[in-house]
């Protein structure tokens, strides 16, 4: 390694000619307590060879440049651990919580079916008047009149029917009308029978629905397909429900299209939309 190098001495201070009878002479700078001479200031450069220039650890610190690194590694997946604890953490509360709101709502949910001992209502067509079926062109507009029974058995619930429901009568999935049914509150130990018109406008038939129609006409056993979907609310005391959407499915064969039709076979199935869940 070169040896340092020191700037060079500076000059001694001058003596200053103050008057031509007094003299002052510049003092001399103090050593320090350990006697030895304090370097005048100045810049020092040092000159390093460059076959001792390691742009890697040198062997003899390899050892411990590689200690040091196996120690920061271990630290960032220890962190990373911890991360991932965290939110198996998290995860768990969650689902916790969420085993806890199930738990009580069906809890709610047993108490409610104990005390109320809910039961499902009945469905049925009783009745189906037919006018201005005029089965001699292609396009037909009849006029339909349903009658529904509707029975709440229930001791404790009441079910208030909504607008917005909707009443549609099928042929071999060809519609032949369409109409809404009336809204109304049922109370508890109740039979409701109500009457509803539909009515369908300008229904162009195919020849070969056309012909199937005629052929039932005749034989007198015409199957129809009605379709009934009103939202209901139940009540409990003052207290009423969110809207349930009641879907009634009734397979219907009446003996004629006129107003003196009779029901000859009928069969009624029915669902709950009850917000997420289906019955």
């Amino acid at each position: 390694m070169a040896d340092r190098v020191h700037p060079h001495d500076s000059p001694s201070p001058t003596v200053s000619q103050i008057d031509s009878s007094d003299a002052a002479v510049a003092p001399k700078p103090s050593l320090p307590p350990d006697g030895k001479p304090v370097p005048p200031p100045g810049t020092y450069v040092i000159k390093i060879p460059k076959d001792q220039i390691y742009r890697v650890p040198p062997p003899e610190n390899a050892r411990r440049f590689a200690k040091y690194t196996d120690k920061k590694s271990k630290r960032s997946y220890g962190g990373g651990g911890r991360r991932r604890c965290s939110f198996c953490c998290c995860f768990s509360w969650f689902i916790g919580v969420l085993f806890i709101i199930a738990l009580l709502i069906g809890i709610a949910a047993g108490v409610l079916y104990l005390v109320f001992k809910p039961k499902s209502p009945h469905y049925s067509i009783d009745h189906i008047g037919i006018k201005a079926m005029n089965l001699t062109t292609a396009v037909i507009s009849p006029e339909f009149n349903i009658t529904v029974k509707a029975d709440n058995p229930n001791d404790k619930i009441g079910i208030r029917y909504e607008t917005d429901s909707s009443a549609e009568i099928f042929f071999k999935g060809v519609k032949l009308c369409d109409g809404a049914l009336p809204a109304f509150y049922q109370p508890p130990k109740n039979i409701t029978v109500f009457m509803t018109p539909l009515k369908g406008n300008g229904i162009k038939l195919k020849s070969e629905d056309e012909k199937a129609l005629v052929d039932a006409q005749t034989k007198r056993q015409v199957p129809l397909n009605v379709k009934l979907v009103a939202p209901v609310k139940i009540k409990v005391g003052s207290v009423e429900s969110w809207k349930i959407t009641v879907k009634i499915d009734c397979d219907v064969t009446v003996d004629q299209l006129t107003v003196q039709s009779k029901i000859l076979s009928k069969k009624c199935n029915y669902k709950l939309d009850l917000w997420l869940f289906k019955i």
